[in-house]
């Protein structure tokens, strides 16, 4: 599975791994990403989203609704 929030679209962010002799390797910084399921009543069923911690923070914010249609807004199935 990707490593990529549903909602905000965060991704992966890579770099360097940095030694005590100071050789480099690469490494990668993996998003918080979490499966969660909400009830969508407008559809009266549940919905899963993998979403960051900063976006189910912004779900618990605005609200499902709005950030279901703001995730079918960016072109992601669900």
């Amino acid at each position: 599975m990707s490593a990529h929030c549903m909602l905000t679209g965060a991704q992966p962010g890579f770099g360097n791994r940095i030694s005590h002799s100071h050789r480099r390797t690469s490494r990668r910084f993996d998003p918080n990403i979490q499966t969660k399921r909400y009830w969508l009543p407008s559809e009266g069923r549940h919905v899963r989203l993998r979403l960051s911690a900063r976006g189910i923070k912004t779900v618990d914010t605005i609200g499902v609704e709005a950030a279901v249609a703001r995730i079918r807004a960016r072109g992601v199935k669900i």
